[in-house]
């Protein structure tokens, strides 16, 4: 599985619509394989969530996103985890041991509105939070 974490340093960047870093991250099993880190161009939601798409993400995880480029993301088969927050690091471990949705990678303001998703990548299921 494919997962792209959009960053701005070492934490997740805010706001996905205007970052321009990706860690394409590739995970077997609870294992992290490859991580490399990817320029994102455009700000067009249609042509961002190609760019995302090409990399052959499964999930992006992101904080806050316009409705506009999820639906984007979800057309072109990518999941996404928004309104995430946190440090990359414990946002990628928190994935694999399917903890991601606990309080504390919560945006603020987001009052526990978090959805549960069952993840169906190009490569399979993976279950994510609680």
């Amino acid at each position: 599985m494919k997962v792209a974490i959009a960053h701005w340093g070492e934490r997740i960047s805010p706001v996905f619509d205007v970052t321009d870093s990706l860690y394409v991250v590739e995970i077997e099993g609870n294992r992290e394989i490859l991580r490399e880190s990817r320029a994102l161009i455009s700000r067009h939601p249609f042509q961002r969530a190609r760019e995302v798409s090409v990399l052959g993400v499964d999930v992006l995880v992101c904080g806050a996103l316009s409705h506009v480029l999820e639906t984007a993301l979800m057309r072109e088969g990518i999941q996404v985890a928004g309104f995430i927050c946190g440090d990359v690091e414990g946002v990628v471990d928190s994935f694999m041991d399917r903890r991601l949705t606990d309080d504390r990678f919560m945006m603020p303001g987001c009052c526990g509105n978090r959805r549960r998703l069952r993840i169906q990548g190009r490569r399979g299921g993976h279950r994510w939070g609680r």
